[in-house]
C-alpha cells in the first residue's frame, strides 16, 4: 500500500487558473496490503523482489511510499495521476538510464519542478537482510549520489548488487515502460533471443552464446589465416625454385667477373708500359730541338749590327728633311699672306663701286618722291575746294548729341530694371536651393526606408521597382508597401504601430480594387517568382469613423491618444488599417496605465490596450462571461524608425512651386526688357555712327590744310638732300686707281716667294729618295731578323712543349704505376705476387688485345643481369622462412582443431538447453493464444547452424482463423495485436523467469475489450501462481467484472484538490467510518 502523498498541480504552480490563484495540494494514494511490511515465516517474496518504493520530490510527487505485493501488482489510475512516475522511480532507482525510459535525457529533469534535489529509495527482498538502495538526484549539476543500506556508495557497487540479483531494467523482456511498449515489436529476432537469454535462460546460457560467437569469429579467422598461409607457403616454394636457378647463374657470372678483374689489372700494366715508351720518345725529341735552337741564335747575331747602322743613317736623313720642310712652310705662309692682302684690295674696289651705286639710286628715289608729293598736294587742294564749312555741320551734330543723351537715359532705366529683376531672380534661386535641399533631406529619409526594405525583404523591393515602372497597367490608385507609406509623427511611437500591425502587412502593397491586385500578384508571384504580400482595401471605409469612447474620457487612465493619431498614411492604407486593425479604437497609454491596468480593463472594457512597454489583449469568455487578459512585451521598432514630417514636406513642395511661378514670371519680364535693351542699343549705334560721320566731315578741311602744309615742308627737306653724281664718280675712279697700284706690287712679291718654294721642294725630294732607299734596306734586314726570331721562338716553344710533355708523361707514368699497384692491391715499390704474376703473364700484353678480350668477357657477364650476392643470401633466408612457416601452419591447424572441439562442447551446452527453453516458451505461448481462440508459436530461427550471431527467436501469430501464421513485426499487425502478442510472450516467460520482478506499463492500450479481458485473465492466472516472481501491471483503467485473485495487489493512484495530507492518512479510520455508514 502507498502512504498518502501530496503533489501540486501544474495549474496551481504557474498561476494560470481562472478560478482561483491559491496553491492546491494533490495527493496520490494506493491501498496497502495488510502485513506487507512484516516478514513472518517463509516470505512470499522471491530474492530481489521490490518490498518498498519511496519517492521524495520526484516528478509529480512531494513524497510517496509504495508497498507492492509479492505477486501481481495492478497499478490503476487516471492519466496524469502519477502511475508512470512509479515506473520511472523503479528504473532510475535501480541504476537505469534516463534514455531507456524515453521521457527525458537528463536525470535532473525527473526532479519535481521548483526543487533542487529529489530522492528515490527502493528496498529489495534479500536474505538475511533486505537491500536498500537510495539515489539522491541533484538538479544543479545533474549528478546522483548513491547509498546502499544508508551508507555512501558508488554507481558501480549498486550495479554489481543489482546484477547479482539478476535485475535487468534495460531488458525489454523484464522492464517495459510506457514509452518503449511499441519498441518490443521492433526487436529483431536476434535481439529478442539475447533479451530472452538474459531474462529466463540458465545462468551460463547467454555467456555460452557470447563465447560461441567469439569462438566462431576466431574459428573463421583461423581458417582464413590457414588458407592464406598455405597459399603463401606454396608461392614461396615456387619462388625459391626460381631463386636456386638464380644462384647457379650468379656463380657463373662470378667466374666471368674474376676473369674481367684479372684483365683489368693487366690492362693497367699494359697502359703504363705504353706511356713509359712515349716518355722515352719525348725525351729524345726534346734534346734534338735544343741543339737546333742553339744554331739559330748564333746565325741571328751579325744581322742585328747591320740593322743598327741603317737606323743611324735614317735618323740623319730625317733631320735634314725636317729642316727643308720648315723652310718650305715659312715661304708658303708668306705667300699666303700676300695673297690674302691681294684679295682684300679686290674687296675694297667692290665696296667703292657699291657705295657709288647706292648714292645714285638714292638720288633717283628722291626725285621720284618729289614728283609724287607735288601730285598729292595738287589733289588735296582740289578736295579742299569741294569741302563744306564747319558752320553748316554743327547744328546737325548738336541734334544727334541730344538724341544720344535721351537714348542713354532710356537705356539706363532699362538696365536698372533688368538688374533689379536679375537680383530678384538670384534671391529666388537661392531660396529655391534651400527649399530643394530640405526636400532632398526628406527624400534621403525615404531612401533610407527603401534601403531598409531592400535589405530585409529583397523580393518586396524588386516588386516595388517593377510597380513603379508599370503604373499605367493599373486602373485605380494603389500604395507602395505600408512600411514606406506610413509616416510616424513622432519616432518614439513607432514601436506601438509595428507591434500592432503584422510584419506581413507592413511589407504588403495596398490596392483599391481586386482586379489591380490580381494583375500585380500574377506578374510578381507567378511570372517573377517573388514572395510578396498584397491586400485590397474594403469597399466601406471606417477611416473617418469616431472611436467608441472619446479620448478625453480616457485621459484619467493615462491614455494620450488613439493609434490613428500617431501617424500619417495615404487614404487607402488608413482605410485598410482602420478596418483590419481598428487603429482608431486602440488607445495608447503610459506607465500610469500600467500601474492601474486591472482597473482599466474592468472599467473601460477595451479589447486592446497599449501601455508604455506592454500590449494587453482582453477577451470575454462566451460561457462564463469572465474577462481573460494576456500581456506581451513590446518589441523595438525596426521599420518605422525613420520619420518624415508630411505637413512640412507638403509646405516645402508648395513653396517650391510658388518660387518656380515667380521665376517664370521674372524670366518673361527679363525677356521683354532684354528685347527692349537690344532695340535701344541698335538705335544708339546708329546715332553714334551718324555723329562719327558728321565729326569726320567737320574735321576734314582742317586735316587737308594740315596735310598740304606738311607736304611742303617735306619738299623743302628733300631739295636740301640732293646728291652731285658727277663729283661722286670722279672720287670713285681715283680710289680704284690707287688700289690697283698696290695690287701690282703684291703680285711681284708673290711670284718671288713661289720660286723659293720650288727650289726647297726639289732639295727635299732628293733627301726623301735617299731615306726611302735606306728604309728599304732596313726593312729587308728587319724582315730577315724577324723571320729568324720567329723560327727561334718556334723552336723554343717546341722545346718547352716537349719539356712539358716529358714532365706530363713522367707524372702519368707515376700515376699509372700507382693505379696498377692499387689494382693489384700492392704497396708502393712492392713486387707482384707469384700467383698474380702468373695470371697476368697468361693474359695478352697489348692494350688492344686486352680490350677485345675484356669486352668479350663483359658481354658474357652481361647475360647474367639483375644478380647480386644478396640472391644467395635471400635464397638461404627464404628456405628458413619456408621451414618456419611450415611449423606455424601446423601449429595453427592444431589450434583450429582445438577451437572446433571447444565450439562443439559449448554448442552442446548452449543449444540443447536453448531449444528446451524455446520449446517451453512456445508451449506456454501457444497455450495462451489457444485460450484466446487464436494461434501463436515461438521457435528458434537460424539460416546457418554455424553462424551463432544469426540465431534468433521468431514469434508467429494469427488472430483470425481465415489467415495464416505471420511473423510479429512492427508493420504487419495492428497496435492491439502487437500489444496482445507482447504481453502473452512476457507471460510465457513469467514462470520461467529468473528475474525477481517484471514491469509492464499500459500494455493494454489499443486492445479491444474482448482481448483486453482475455489478456487480463491470463496475466492474473499466470502471475498469481506460487512459483512466479513479482509482476507490475500498470493501466489507466480496468474493465468491469474482471476476474481477480487473492494474491494480487491493486494499487490505486488518485489525485485532486481534496486529497488528505500524508500525516492525516489512516486506512483503519476509513474502514471504521465505512462500517458506521453501512452496518
Amino acid at each position: 500500500m502507498a502512504t498518502p502523498a501530496k503533489r501540486k498541480s501544474k495549474g496551481a504552480e504557474t498561476g494560470e487558473s481562472s478560478v482561483s490563484r491559491s496553491q492546491r495540494k494533490h495527493s496520490a494514494a494506493v491501498a496497502e496490503p495488510e502485513g506487507g511490511g512484516q516478514r513472518e515465516g517463509a516470505s512470499p517474496f522471491v530474492e530481489g523482489a521490490i518490498v518498498r518504493i519511496s519517492m521524495e520530490n520526484f516528478l509529480t510527487y512531494d513524497n510517496c511510499v509504495v508497498y507492492p505485493g509479492p505477486h501481481l501488482n495492478v497499478i490503476v489510475g487516471a492519466n496524469g495521476t502519477g502511475k508512470s512516475s512509479i515506473v520511472c522511480a523503479i528504473c532510475l532507482g535501480l541504476a537505469g538510464k534516463p534514455s531507456f525510459i524515453g521521457r527525458a535525457d537528463k536525470v535532473g529533469h525527473y526532479v519535481k519542478r521548483g526543487c533542487n534535489k529529489g530522492v528515490i529509495e527502493i528496498e529489495l527482498y534479500k536474505n538475511p537482510k533486505n537491500l536498500i538502495i537510495t539515489r539522491e538526484i541533484s538538479v544543479t549539476n545533474n549528478q546522483s549520489t548513491w547509498f546502499i543500506n544508508e551508507k555512501l556508495s558508488t554507481l558501480k557497487a549498486v550495479e554489481d548488487h543489482i546484477s547479482a540479483l539478476n535485475i535487468q531494467v534495460g531488458n525489454l523482456c523484464q522492464f517495459l515502460p510506457q514509452d518503449r511498449v511499441g519498441e518490443f515489436a521492433k526487436l529483431s529476432k536476434i535481439d529478442l533471443l539475447e533479451a530472452t537469454e538474459k531474462s529466463v535462460g540458465p545462468p551460463g546460457m547467454y555467456k555460452f552464446h557470447c563465447d560461441l560467437k567469439s569462438f566462431r569469429n576466431r574459428d573463421r579467422d583461423l581458417e582464413n589465416a590457414i588458407k592464406e598461409k598455405t597459399n603463401n607457403l606454396e608461392k614461396m616454394k615456387q619462388k625459391n625454385v626460381r631463386y636456386e636457378q638464380d644462384v647457379e647463374r650468379y656463380y657463373t657470372h662470378k667466374r666471368h667477373q674474376d676473369k674481367i678483374d684479372i684483365l683489368e689489372k693487366k690492362r693497367h700494366w699494359a697502359v703504363y708500359e705504353c706511356v713509359r715508351n712515349e716518355y722515352e720518345e719525348a725525351k729524345i725529341s726534346r734534346d734534338r730541338q735544343k741543339a737546333e735552337l742553339k744554331a739559330l741564335k748564333e746565325k741571328l747575331s751579325p744581322m742585328k749590327c747591320q740593322i743598327e747602322q741603317v737606323e743611324k743613317e735614317c735618323r740623319m736623313l730625317d733631320s735634314k728633311i725636317s729642316e727643308k720642310t720648315a723652310a718650305i712652310k715659312a715661304a708658303s705662309e708668306k705667300c699666303k699672306q700676300q695673297q690674302d692682302a691681294l684679295e682684300r684690295k679686290d674687296k675694297q674696289i667692290d665696296e667703292i663701286k657699291l657705295a657709288f651705286r647706292i648714292k645714285r639710286e638714292a638720288e633717283m628715289d628722291r626725285q621720284k618722291r618729289m614728283e609724287n608729293t607735288y601730285k598729292m598736294i595738287e589733289d588735296w587742294k582740289n578736295e579742299l575746294k569741294n569741302t563744306d564749312n564747319a558752320e553748316n555741320i554743327q547744328p546737325q551734330l548738336d541734334h544727334v548729341n541730344s538724341a544720344i543723351k535721351n537714348l542713354q537715359e532710356e537705356r539706363a532705366n532699362v538696365d536698372g530694371s533688368l538688374q533689379e529683376r536679375h537680383r530678384q531672380k538670384q534671391n529666388l534661386l537661392q531660396e529655391k536651393i534651400g527649399v530643394a535641399g530640405r526636400i532632398e533631406k526628406f527624400e534621403n529619409l525615404m531612401n533610407v526606408k527603401e534601403e531598409n526594405l531592400r535589405r530585409r525583404f529583397r523580393d518586396t523591393y524588386n516588386a516595388l521597382l517593377w510597380l513603379r515602372q508599370n503604373k499605367d497597367r493599373f486602373k485605380r490608385p494603389f500604395c507602395e508597401p505600408m512600411m514606406l507609406a506610413i509616416n510616424m509623427k513622432d519616432q518614439k511611437y513607432a514601436k506601438y504601430v509595428e507591434n500592432h500591425i503584422s510584419s506581413n502587412d507592413m511589407r504588403a502593397f495596398v490596392f483599391e480594387i481586386q482586379e489591380d491586385m490580381e494583375i500585380f500578384l500574377r506578374e510578381v508571384r507567378d511570372n517573377q517568382k517573388l514572395k510578396v504580400n498584397a491586400v485590397c482595401v474594403p469597399s466601406e471605409s471606417c477611416a473617418e469613423s469616431k472611436p467608441s469612447k472619446p479620448i478625453e474620457e480616457l485621459h484619467r487612465y493615462g491614455f494620450s491618444s488613439y493609434m490613428r493619431e500617431l501617424f500619417d498614411a495615404p487614404s487607402l492604407v488608413m482605410r485598410y488599417l482602420c478596418s483590419q486593425y481598428r487603429v482608431h479604437e486602440v488607445p495608447i497609454g503610459t506607465e500610469k496605465t500600467r500601474n492601474m491596468i486591472e482597473r482599466v480593463i474592468k472599467e473601460t472594457k477595451l479589447r486592446q490596450i497599449y501601455t508604455a512597454e506592454e500590449r494587453y489583449t482582453i477577451k470575454i469568455s462566451a460561457y462564463t462571461n469572465e474577462i481573460v487578459s494576456s500581456n506581451t512585451s513590446l518589441k523595438p521598432a525596426q521599420f518605422l524608425t525613420v520619420t518624415v514630417d508630411a505637413d512640412e514636406r507638403k509646405q516645402l513642395e508648395n513653396q517650391k512651386a510658388e518660387i518656380d511661378r515667380h521665376l517664370q514670371s521674372l524670366d518673361n519680364w527679363m525677356a521683354e526688357l532684354s528685347g527692349e535693351q537690344k532695340l535701344l542699343e541698335h538705335r544708339d549705334n546708329e546715332l553714334r555712327q551718324q555723329k562719327k560721320e558728321l565729326l569726320e566731315q567737320k574735321n576734314k578741311r582742317k586735316q587737308l590744310e594740315s596735310k598740304i602744309s606738311m607736304k611742303y615742308d617735306s619738299l623743302r627737306q628733300m631739295e636740301q638732300d640732293a646728291i652731285n653724281l658727277e663729283e661722286e664718280a670722279e672720287q670713285e675712279s681715283e680710289k680704284i686707281k690707287q688700289i690697283n697700284i698696290q695690287k701690282v706690287k703684291l703680285v711681284k712679291e708673290i711670284t718671288q716667294l713661289i720660286k723659293i718654294c720650288i727650289t726647297l721642294n726639289q732639295h727635299k725630294t732628293a733627301l726623301v729618295l735617299q731615306k726611302t732607299t735606306a728604309a728599304f734596306h732596313k726593312s729587308k734586314l728587319e724582315s730577315d731578323s724577324k723571320a729568324a726570331t720567329v723560327e727561334i721562338q718556334t723552336v723554343e716553344h717546341q722545346v718547352m712543349e716537349l719539356e712539358k710533355e716529358k714532365h706530363m708523361l713522367l707524372e702519368k707514368c707515376k700515376e699509372l704505376m700507382r693505379k696498377a699497384e692499387q689494382a693489384c692491391g700492392l704497396r708502393a715499390g712492392e713486387k707482384v705476387p707469384a700467383a698474380l704474376s702468373e695470371a697476368l703473364k697468361s693474359s695478352p700484353n697489348s692494350v688492344e688485345e686486352i680490350d677485345a678480350l675484356l669486352s668479350e668477357e663483359k658481354s658474357r657477364a652481361s647475360c647474367f643481369t639483375g644478380l647480386s650476392a644478396s640472391v644467395v643470401e635471400e635464397c638461404k633466408k627464404r628456405t628458413e622462412e619456408i621451414e618456419h612457416m611450415t611449423q606455424q601452419l601446423e601449429k595453427d591447424q592444431k589450434e583450429l582443431e582445438n577451437y572446433r572441439k571447444n565450439i562443439s562442447q559449448v554448442k552442446e551446452k548452449w543449444l540443447n538447453p536453448l531449444k528446451q527453453l524455446v520449446d517451453q516458451i512456445n508451449e506456454r505461448f501457444s497455450s495462451f493464444f489457444s485460450s484466446m481462440q487464436c494461434a501463436g508459436e515461438v521457435d528458434l530461427h537460424t539460416e546457418n547452424e554455424e553462424e551463432y550471431d544469426k540465431y534468433g527467436i521468431r514469434i508467429r501469430v494469427k488472430f483470425r482463423s481465415s489467415t495464416q501464421l505471420h511473423e510479429l513485426t512492427q508493420h504487419h499487425q495492428s497496435g492491439g495485436e502487437k500489444s496482445v502478442s507482447t504481453v502473452l510472450y512476457l507471460m510465457a516467460l513469467q514462470e520461467l523467469n529468473r528475474c525477481p520482478f517484471r514491469v509492464v506499463d499500459e500494455i493494454n492500450q489499443g486492445m479491444d475489450p474482448v482481448n483486453e479481458r482475455r489478456v487480463f485473465d491470463v496475466v492474473v492466472k499466470t502471475a498469481c501462481r506460487e512459483s512466479t516472481s513479482q509482476y507490475f501491471f500498470i493501466t489507466p483503467k480496468l474493465l468491469q467484472n474482471l476476474t481477480y485473485h487473492q494474491k494480487m495487489t491493486v494499487l490505486l493512484v488518485n489525485n485532486g484538490p481534496y486529497m488528505l495530507e500524508s500525516r492525516k492518512w489512516d486506512s483503519k479510520t476509513f474502514l471504521r467510518r465505512r462500517r458506521r455508514i453501512q452496518p
